[in-house]
């Protein structure tokens, strides 16, 4: 799995464009703000927020996928290869992790219980 072409897309649209990419925190606040649409969005199918009449119902990946293409203008701006930075984060589960959380029971293990 890599990143690299996701990252290269995000740049190729921005670069077309005068400023590129937002400073930080206006990246960070765009971030916000998509996370809160989503949010809303599942708590209007979930929770007990409930729709108005003339709100849409948003496609929950179109969403999820606003949220990461302003994570990736992010990194891109800090010129951060996700692909190492997801490696670190995958070691630090493996290892550090590993045995943080109740774990499922194999077969084998409820057999011999």
């Amino acid at each position: 799995m890599s990143f690299k072409n996701c990252q290269k897309d995000v740049d190729d649209w921005v670069n077309q464009f005068k400023n590129p990419y937002w400073p930080p925190l206006s990246i960070l606040a765009r971030v916000t703000e998509e996370v809160g649409e989503l949010g809303s969005e599942l708590n209007e199918r979930y929770g007990g927020r409930v729709k108005k009449s003339t709100e849409n119902v948003k496609d929950i990946g179109i969403e999820i996928c606003d949220i990461i293409f302003a994570l990736f203008c992010l990194a891109n701006s800090h010129k951060i290869d996700l692909d190492d930075s997801w490696k670190n984060v995958m070691n630090k589960c493996w290892g550090r992790d590993n045995k943080r959380f109740e774990r499922k029971e194999d077969n084998e293990n409820s057999k011999q219980v």
